[in-house]
């Protein structure tokens, strides 16, 4: 029987174990040589993630978009943006990716439209008061002339923006980028539609973008915060604030009860389709214990562990992670997920320290990560261990950049490389830069140039799923941290042992056989070095 067909029972569904591949479509493979990657590009390298290991993939927004937000505002659901090709290439890539044994997970962006939908331009036409209007967030001003209320756009700046007829939208990213209002019945049934639409066309998935957003808190009062302190609505802003000192603040634009009542009704349509359909959550939240309450067994499959992205490189942080974690996901019976980078936050090589240390740190996490019960989601190049890249200003294109001058996700998003010693480096049959350009110096990092490299991350990166696949559907959901140092995370899950040494000195290694380590490993586990005992 063909598995995209086959029910499974209870408890084993496909995506309990999965590996996910996250695919940035811009930045993957450009097949038309315009420089921007599209899903032709993408067919025609799906060899390289089946033989990864991987069991599925998903893949950034590809809908049809004036690109501000390179597709996270999205302008028409049902269909695909020309940047990126046509229904029938979606089509041909669904078909491709299930041959090859990869399940599809598509982005679905529901917190927000681009300014060029067309019920954003009926309710700019319509105005205020209108059903038109009453799709999105529109507000008056205070009596005093100032904003409805304080809170700030996560790309920065204010998250209203006024409307030529007086009035105010809401958008919590950007400003082309209205927030949809998901008290209007109208809303919930158009994403219906979407969800259905996609189905049939056989995604296996989704991944929902701002799933924690959706529902404001009615009466969209201001934030509340420190004397001293400025409102911020960036629920993801916390990565240079170490776990042990982040305290709970009020966010009355996130997480509020109303978006579970949402996400049941999808789960409802989820389940009238075959081949164990899914979705992964995007959620921001502010403790394992309220990103639990999204994968209640009505709710999502899955939600982000983003704690585990969060954490530094520090056993004590990555043990707290861990235990704060198992236990969450167990009071709701859910299946946990591990994740190390996105399209959204540095790459770990470079904030683990960038250079060899980066890297061997990269290594040694990716690997604890992978011994982990649940799900692990890779990004697209960290299987050849690309660091971040200094882009240049006139490069940027994140209209966080663009908002505020400072920082920005593009050097995350440089286009991967595939073969050669200049670039485009095989991206695209071009011979120019792709739309962010590559640093020279990646000729080492190719796919071509590693993969007859043993040692090489992408030789790594294989060899640890296919060990990952030996044991992790049987080797069961609990596992035992043991104490093994201050700097040490240690941990037991069925026949293996999982040591990581976070410290400066080596350790010593238990009894057993090594079964996968993520550098030399030669009587003791040296720094910055994982290993799996079996």
């Amino acid at each position: 029987m063909n598995l995209n067909d086959q029910m499974q029972a209870p408890g084993s569904e496909w995506w309990r174990h999965a590996v996910t591949y996250q695919i940035y479509v811009r930045s993957f493979a450009d097949a038309d040589g315009d420089g921007i990657g599209d899903l032709r590009g993408i067919t025609s390298r799906l060899e390289h993630v089946r033989d990864l290991g991987v069991d599925a993939i998903w893949l950034n927004p590809f809908y049809t978009s004036p690109q501000h937000d390179h597709g996270y505002d999205v302008a028409d659901y049902r269909d695909i943006d020309p940047l990126f090709g046509t229904l029938a290439d979606a089509d041909a890539m669904v078909d491709r990716a299930h041959e090859l044994g990869l399940k599809v997970i598509v982005d679905l962006v529901p917190n927000h439209t681009s300014h060029e939908h067309e019920w954003f331009q009926a309710a700019l036409a319509a105005g205020p008061g209108s059903p038109e209007r009453d799709r999105y967030i529109f507000r008056d001003a205070k009596p005093d002339g100032s904003l409805p209320n304080n809170w700030m756009s996560v790309f920065g700046g204010p998250a209203w923006t006024q409307a030529p007829d007086g009035q105010y939208y809401l958008h919590l990213f950007d400003s082309s980028q209205p927030d949809l209002n998901w008290r209007n019945p109208e809303v919930g049934d158009m994403f219906v539609d979407v969800l259905r639409f996609w189905l049939d066309r056989g995604a296996d998935g989704f991944r929902v973008d701002v799933a924690h957003g959706l529902f404001k808190e009615e009466g969209l009062r201001d934030q509340v915060v420190a004397a001293g302190q400025l409102p911020s609505s960036d629920a993801g802003n916390l990565t240079d604030v170490p776990m042990v000192e982040r305290t709970a603040r009020d966010e009355p634009m996130w997480d509020q009860p109303e978006v579970h009542e949402v996400y049941r009704r999808w789960h409802e349509v989820l389940a009238k389709y075959d081949g164990d359909r899914m979705m992964v959550a995007e959620a921001w939240t502010q403790t394992p214990e309220s990103m639990a309450a999204y994968i209640r067994p009505d709710e999502f499959s899955q939600a982000f562990n983003f704690a585990w992205l969060l954490a530094s490189w520090s056993a004590e942080e990555f043990t707290e992670v861990v235990r704060g974690t198992m236990e969450a996901v167990g009071l709701v019976g859910g299946s946990p997920t591990w994740v190390l980078s996105n399209h959204d936050v540095v790459r770990h090589v470079t904030r683990y320290g960038g250079g060899a240390t980066g890297l061997a740190r990269a290594r040694a996490a990716t690997l604890t990560m992978l011994a982990l019960p649940g799900s692990a989601y890779l990004y697209q190049g960290e299987e050849l261990g690309l660091p971040e890249v200094d882009v240049a200003p006139e490069h940027r294109q994140d209209p966080f950049f663009l908002r505020t001058g400072e920082g920005g996700r593009d050097g995350c998003r440089v286009p991967i490389p595939w073969s050669g010693t200049t670039p485009p480096f095989g991206f695209g049959p071009g011979a120019g830069q792709p739309w962010i350009p590559q640093p020279a110096g990646w000729a080492d990092l190719t796919v071509e140039a590693q993969a007859s490299d043993p040692d090489s991350t992408l030789a790594f990166y294989r060899a640890a799923l296919a060990a990952r696949r030996e044991f992790s559907e049987t080797a069961g959901e609990e596992i035992e941290i043991v104490e093994a140092g201050e700097h040490v995370l240690c941990f037991r899950r069925g026949p293996i042992t999982v040591l990581v040494n976070c410290g400066t000195e080596p350790v010593a290694l238990p009894a057993g056989r090594v079964l996968m380590a993520s550098g030399p490993v030669e009587g003791t586990l040296p720094p910055d070095t994982a290993v799996w005992i079996g």
